[in-house]
């Protein structure tokens, strides 16, 4: 194995937060207070700097962090907001100190954090490319032989010599990647900044980090909520809950653990308790599988994926029909389907258990992550007899190898669903 290129030990980062001052309610209070205003605000100066004692102004936005990164690793960094993420990228950017713990870092590093960062607002944007290649050590030499690219790339080429301080936040957010992305820095960090550009470009951004990291080795720290990217891009991922390290590992586990403590428990398989709906049917078990039937929580695009539903009615002559509800992690609703026998012929169930299943073919959804709802139900009256919301829960994973719709586009591959439909063979012919 390589030897880290990062490595953060017992890393901190401590706070004060302001407090606001307590009113008091009479008259008399409110002049005693302005006469003890002076000394009473030379104390809390004196006092912002001590963290000695903890109190309720004393705030960790990171906790005891440690981690390791290898050489051309893509380490994804997720977790709500205020979770201490953009704290821990600048502090491994060297913008914000730390209040404890150790940092090392063996290569240069570029940075975006934030709109415009790194960025003389006074300079054009063709002068702010060399500085910030100065600044990462190369020669003006090594800048010229990637100024076209870098231009080129950013798409800001008619406003190369406007000083920045007139550019869009768009505008600075892509020619900052450009140069982030072009002038060969070891480490490369990339915060949530990408969701300013519109969608073309943050197309062009994934698959220049793809190409970064495994075409040419360089380490990349990523930032994101677009978790179709996390799961594509990263080797693994951190999650961050209250300035600690959550969870860390794969991208499929980490992206659930993400979503929450109810969700995490979900998997392809659950068995419920017979008592559940009403006195007329009972849901027993909701199962998942694939062709292959190795299904652990995830499965590949490419498989073909059934839903199996045993359920138990309690009373003679009840029609039934199962179905099943599909959302992905934005919350939604991709597709209902209900047996459609159950709905246009009805036939009525004796007292007994049955099992329902369902095909869903492949290469059909996007990856992310999906839930399955249940229900049990009558068309004609219309009654829900039973109906268990997002019970199971899948991590579809998509890899660039051709073989998928995907084929072996690398970008962000946009869509709700990802059907790979038959395409007749492209012929010649007159028009």
């Amino acid at each position: 194995m390589n030897d880290p290129v990062i490595k953060v030990q017992n890393l901190s980062k401590r706070y004060r937060l302001g407090l606001k001052e307590k009113q008091a309610e009479t008259l008399v209070g409110q002049i005693s207070q302005a006469i003890r205003y002076p000394w009473e605000n030379l104390k809390r100066l004196r006092q912002l700097n001590r963290f000695g004692q903890e109190d309720e102004s004393v705030f960790w936005a990171l906790k005891d962090v440690s981690f390791e990164v290898k050489q051309g690793e893509v380490l994804g960094i997720i977790g709500k907001n205020g979770a201490g993420k953009s704290t821990l990228l600048k502090i491994l950017s060297q913008i914000t100190e730390p209040t404890s713990g150790k940092i090392e870092i063996h290569g240069r590093v570029a940075s975006l954090l934030e709109v415009g960062t790194g960025f003389h607002p006074e300079l054009s944007g063709r002068e702010n490319i060399y500085m910030n290649g100065t600044i990462l050590g190369m020669t003006r030499k090594e800048i010229d032989a990637k100024l076209d690219e870098i231009i080129d790339f950013s798409g800001v080429d008619k406003f190369i010599d406007t000083p920045v301080k007139f550019y869009s936040s768009g505008m600075k957010v892509r020619l900052g990647f450009s140069v982030a992305a072009h002038l060969e820095p070891e480490i490369l960090i990339i915060d949530e900044v990408l969701a300013v550009g519109d969608f073309e470009f943050q197309k062009k951004c994934l698959g220049k980090m793809e190409d970064v990291s495994r075409n040419q080795g360089r380490t990349v720290l990523f930032v994101s909520h677009q978790m179709d990217a996390i799961t594509r891009l990263c080797s693994r991922v951190l999650v961050l809950r209250e300035g600690k390290i959550f969870y860390e590992g794969n991208p499929s586990t980490a992206v659930k653990k993400y979503l929450g403590t109810e969700e995490n428990e979900l998997g392809a398989r659950v068995i419920l308790n017979g008592d559940r709906g009403n006195q007329l049917v009972a849901i027993h078990k909701v199962e998942v599988k694939s062709n292959s039937n190795l299904l652990e929580n995830y499965a590949d695009v490419r498989d073909e994926l059934q839903v199996e539903i045993f359920f138990e009615v309690f009373q003679d002559g009840l029609i039934v029909s199962p179905g099943i509800n599909v959302h992905n992690q934005e919350g939604d609703h991709l597709f209902t389907s209900h047996h459609v026998d159950y709905m246009v012929n009805p036939n009525s169930l004796s007292t007994g258990i049955y099992q329902a299943s369902v095909t869903i073919p492949a290469h059909f959804f996007a990856e992310g992550v999906i839930y399955f709802s249940v229900a049990l139900m009558n068309y004609d009256p219309f009654t829900v007899y039973q109906h268990e919301e997002k019970i199971i829960a899948l991590t579809i994973k998509d890899s660039v190898d051709g073989s998928s719709a995907r084929g072996i586009y690398a970008g962000y591959f946009p869509g709700l669903m990802r059907p790979k439909l038959h395409w007749d063979k492209i012929k010649q012919t007159n028009f």
